[in-house]
C-alpha cells in the first residue's frame, strides 16, 4: 500500500494507494491504527462506491432489516417528514399512516428538542407525564394529556419494529418553575418573562435523555431495532446573542456528538445512524434553496435512496443509489452556477 516516501517541512511523508481510492499523502511519524479511513480527494468523490466508502463506511446493517411488513415508527425534527414521506412512497407500514391522530403522527417533525422525544415515551410507555402547558402545535395551539391517545401511542411504540428517531436542535426553551421543556419554543399569548427561559442543552442533558429513550425502548419493545438521525435542517433563527450560523453549528455538533458517544458506548447492535446531516451539509456545496433552509427538489431524494439501498429491502441496489447521488451533486453545482453571486465567476 505504501509507495513511496518524501520529505516535507522536515516532516516524512507515506504516498499510499488505498484499493480503489486516489493516491494519499500522509505523515509518517504516527501510528494510525488497523482500520485507518482516510478522509476523500477531490478525484474519490467521482469513485463507483463513494458512498458506501467515505460516508456509510460503519453505520450501515449487514442486510437489509426494513420491509413491506416491517411496523416503521419515525418522529422528531424537520427531517423527520422526508423520512416518512419516502417510506411511504415506497409501501412501508409508518405510525402515521397506522394512527395519525397521536402527537407523534400530528406533530411528526415538530419535536425538535431531545427532551420532546424522550416525553413521548415517558408518557406512553411509563404513564409518565411532564408539567402541564408545554406541548403546543405549529399554530401554538395546546396538546394536553388525553389518555385515550397515551395509550394509542402506547399501542404504536409497543408494536414497532423499527424506531427512526431525528433530533434537530439544542437550543431549548423551559419553564423555570417546573423544569419542564417545550416542544418547540413559548406561544407569544402564554410567555412569561417571569418562568419562561431560554438556555443550550449541554451535550451531558442531551447524551442522559438519547440514553433514557434507548433504555425505555429496551425495556418495552427490546427486540425493535433502532435508527438514530439528525436533522440537516439549520435553525432558523437563534435566541443566543450571536450569529445564527455559529449557533447552530454549536446545536447540532452537541446533538451529533452525543449520538456518537452513545452509540460507541452502548455497543447496541440493534441501534444504527444514519448520516444524513453528514451527507447534506458536506457532500452538496449548496443543498438549500434561497431561503437557506428548505432542500432543492434534487437533494432529498438522492440522500433517501441511500437509506433505502441500505437499510430497506427493496429492488434498489446500491449502484442506483449511488449514480443518483451523483447526479443530484451535478445538479446542486449547476444550480450554484446560475446564483447570481457566482454567475460572473463562470
Amino acid at each position: 500500500m505504501v509507495e513511496s516516501i518524501t520529505e516535507v517541512w522536515r516532516q516524512e511523508r507515506l504516498h499510499v494507494a488505498p484499493e480503489g481510492q486516489e493516491p494519499k499523502i500522509v505523515g509518517s511519524a504516527f501510528y494510525r491504527g488497523e482500520t485507518c479511513q482516510f478522509n476523500p480527494y477531490h478525484g474519490d468523490h467521482a469513485a463507483p462506491g463513494f458512498a458506501e466508502r467515505f460516508l456509510l463506511q460503519g453505520w450501515t446493517p449487514t442486510t437489509r432489516f426494513i420491509s413491506s411488513g416491517t411496523r416503521i415508527t419515525t418522529f422528531g425534527s424537520c427531517f423527520a417528514q422526508h423520512i416518512n414521506a419516502h417510506l411511504k412512497m415506497i409501501g412501508f407500514d409508518t405510525a402515521r399512516d397506522r394512527d395519525g391522530g397521536v402527537y407523534i403522527s400530528l406533530m411528526g417533525e415538530g419535536l425538535v428538542n431531545v427532551h420532546s422525544l424522550l416525553q413521548q415515551f415517558e408518557w406512553a410507555l411509563e404513564d409518565t407525564a411532564p408539567p402541564t402547558g408545554l406541548w403546543h402545535g405549529f399554530k401554538a395551539e395546546s396538546f394536553g394529556y388525553d389518555e385515550a391517545v397515551r395509550q394509542r401511542t402506547r399501542e404504536i411504540f409497543l408494536s414497532t419494529d423499527v424506531f427512526i428517531l431525528t433530533f434537530g436542535v439544542s437550543e431549548i426553551w423551559y419553564d423555570e418553575m417546573t423544569k419542564g421543556v417545550f416542544w418547540r419554543a413559548v406561544p407569544m399569548a402564554h410567555f412569561d418573562a417571569s418562568r419562561h427561559k431560554f438556555r443550550v442543552a449541554s451535550f451531558a442533558e442531551t447524551r442522559a435523555a438519547m440514553e433514557r429513550i434507548l433504555d425505555l425502548i429496551r425495556k418495552h419493545v427490546p427486540e425493535a431495532r433502532v435508527v438514530m438521525t439528525v436533522s440537516p435542517v439549520p435553525l432558523v433563527a437563534t435566541f443566543r446573542p450571536v450569529s445564527c450560523i455559529t449557533a447552530n453549528s454549536a446545536s447540532k455538533a452537541i446533538i451529533r456528538a452525543a449520538l456518537d458517544e452513545v452509540q460507541r458506548e452502548r455497543g447496541d447492535e440493534r441501534l444504527f445512524y444514519f448520516p444524513a446531516y453528514d451527507a447534506i451539509t458536506t457532500l452538496f456545496p449548496q443543498p438549500f434553496v434561497e431561503d437557506g433552509r428548505h432542500f432543492h427538489d434534487f437533494v432529498v431524494p438522492a440522500i433517501m435512496r441511500l437509506f433505502e439501498a441500505f437499510f430497506c429491502d427493496t429492488p434498489l441496489t446500491r449502484e442506483a443509489a449511488e449514480a443518483h447521488l451523483r447526479a443530484a451533486r451535478l445538479d446542486c453545482v449547476r444550480t450554484l452556477r446560475d446564483h447570481p453571486l457566482y454567475r460572473e465567476a463562470y
